[in-house]
């Protein structure tokens, strides 16, 4: 049961489109729990948003406790439909992001990524003092592209200093390799789930639409405000 008061609507939810699922040659019969109802024209599942308003409240009440504690979130969310409002709701609440590509091992092979950091922060350095601009021209059009590169992939990352303490994934597809890493580390994992994904995968699942710019920008909102309010926790009562 959850244990605040977070001012989830069913109604709001319905003009996002959260209710909205896939077609239902698509699904995966472990989501019939979290299934309303069949669209028959459509072909298409609707998910009960009286479980998602259940296990959204649940989600935040979670966020809020670990940012209550000072703890680090990461927010992966890299097909277009998510990216900005990964990159909107991240700078929020003050956490790290991944929206463009994630790059396979990123979690668990940290040494590595680590290693990618330091380059990064190094070659911005460089760039922001100029010292890079008086090298050969050879040199500097490599490296520029080198920065590019990380920026593209790191720039949401650049001041993690560790594992995060727990991730949120907005499409449990797309993000897949994501969620067998944290699974692999045992790193806490909330994850978006549309009606063909496996609610069994994530510790915490949100039934919802995962394709819908409104039904994730909603999502994420309540779960950053959550953050939020929790850091605010935090601060007061260090």
């Amino acid at each position: 049961m959850t244990t605040r008061y977070w001012n989830i609507d069913l109604e709001q939810m319905m003009v996002a489109g959260v209710h909205f699922g896939h077609l239902t040659k698509q699904w995966n019969p472990k989501m019939a729990p979290y299934i309303y109802a069949k669209v028959k024209r459509k072909r298409s599942h609707i998910t009960n948003l009286t479980r998602t308003a259940r296990f959204l409240s649940e989600a935040c009440d979670l966020v809020f406790d670990v940012a209550s504690r000072g703890k680090e979130f990461l927010i992966v969310g890299t097909k277009k439909r998510a990216a900005d409002s990964v990159v909107r709701a991240a700078i929020r609440a003050r956490c790290h992001y991944v929206n463009k590509k994630w790059l396979g091992g990123m979690l668990t092979n940290w040494f590595t990524t680590k290693t990618r950091l330091y380059t990064f922060r190094d070659l911005r350095m460089e760039q922001k003092t100029g010292r890079l601009n008086r090298l050969p021209k050879r040199d500097v059009a490599m490296l520029k592209r080198q920065l590019s590169r990380l920026q593209a992939y790191l720039d949401g990352i650049k001041y993690m200093t560790g594992l995060p303490d727990i991730v949120i994934l907005v499409d449990q597809h797309e993000e897949y390799t994501t969620l067998r890493e944290c699974i692999t580390l045992g790193i806490p994992t909330i994850c978006l789930i549309d009606t063909n994904c496996d609610p069994d995968l994530a510790d915490l699942s949100i039934p919802a639409n995962d394709d819908a710019k409104p039904a994730i920008r909603l999502i994420l909102n309540k779960l950053v405000f959550a953050i939020c309010e929790g850091r605010s926790s935090y601060i007061r009562n260090p």
